[in-house]
């Protein structure tokens, strides 16, 4: 008996149309000989199943069910492809815990946790994992520009702590910048965070939960075409993503072993992928990603199509892991 399979996109955040397309894509290449896929797009004004003519119905969140023909359905598993908040924010793996619901991504703390950047950066540094000088505000604090300069230095990135596909962030140069950087990054999150520049190679490393064991994909190097790997350079094609990466074999075992043993610190599972910049030789980390990009053209499918692993593996495995 085929296995009924939420694919839960959307989101609330500004990265909702990116999840669209992730959704979409797993929905598309699940093996239709072994599940029943059904698209679920998670709003603030409605969760709803959509069928393959556009005809929704909606989800009952007291059990995250719905009804079809007057029959009740109800999922076996729940393969999660919400860029943001409500799905790597640990919202809706609480949800789903509550309800016994096996889902793809990571623990409920563990996305809380890697979502925001301040607190994850916070946990990992005591471990001794490298990271770039920060600066930390809440909306509403006094701003001593002259401070932030002194802790951070300049050029600086100005970032939204809990938001994704470089939405709220800004590159400053100079301290007549840092007002409007601030601002813009407010109006993606009330908390910022606030990094010194590291110039070097920027490299992003895929770890997954393959057939029972952790396993560091074949890692990409990031060459934006523009200031920085902004939204453009990542969805709108304004950089080179190169994998495998043109980097030492000493560089990729660093970097590797790093991206491994934050996984095993943090106690993650599923999908995760790390952005680092080796500076004066040593990988220091940006962020964690949970739930990142699915389409065929994102980072982490193409370090898996590189290791030898099809789409359809690669999804196949999330949902196996998780029924685990």
């Amino acid at each position: 008996m085929k296995l009924k399979i939420a694919v839960v996109m959307g989101g609330y955040s500004s990265e909702f149309e990116i999840s669209i397309k992730s959704g979409n894509v797993v929905y598309e290449t699940l093996n239709r000989d072994k599940y029943d896929p059904y698209r679920i797009h998670i709003f603030r004004d409605k969760w709803a199943y959509v069928d393959d003519h556009g005809q929704e119905y909606s989800i009952d969140r007291n059990d995250f069910s719905c009804v079809v023909n007057s029959l009740k359905i109800t999922f076996d598993c729940v393969f999660n492809a919400i860029h943001g908040s409500p799905g790597e924010d640990g919202y809706i793996q609480s949800y789903l815990e509550l309800l016994n619901i096996p889902h793809t991504s990571c623990g409920m703390y563990q996305a809380a946790l890697t979502f925001n950047k301040r607190d994850c950066l916070s946990v990992l540094k005591p471990y001794g994992f490298k990271m770039a000088k920060s600066y930390y505000l809440n909306h509403g604090d006094r701003i001593d520009e002259q401070a932030i300069i002194e802790t951070v230095g300049l050029p600086c990135f100005v970032k939204a702590n809990k938001a994704g596909s470089s939405f709220g962030i800004s590159k400053v140069y100079e301290k007549s910048g840092l007002k409007a950087a601030i601002d813009h990054a407010y109006k993606e999150d009330d908390e910022i965070i606030i990094e010194e520049f590291l110039d070097g190679t920027e490299v992003s490393v895929g770890v997954i939960t393959y057939k029972g064991e952790v396993r560091v994909l074949p890692i990409t190097e990031i060459v934006s075409d523009n200031d920085f790997f902004d939204y453009k350079a990542k969805y709108l094609g304004e950089s080179q993503e190169i994998t495998p990466a043109r980097i030492s074999e000493e560089m990729k075992i660093k970097v590797s072993e790093v991206a491994s043993r934050m996984y095993h610190v943090l106690r993650m599972t599923g999908f995760t992928r790390s952005e680092f910049i080796f500076k004066d030789g040593e990988p220091h980390l940006l962020e964690i990603n949970t739930v990142p990009g699915l389409t065929k053209e994102s980072i982490l499918p193409q370090q898996a199509v590189a290791a030898g692993i099809s789409l359809e593996e690669l999804f196949d495995n999330a949902i196996s892991e998780a029924l685990k």
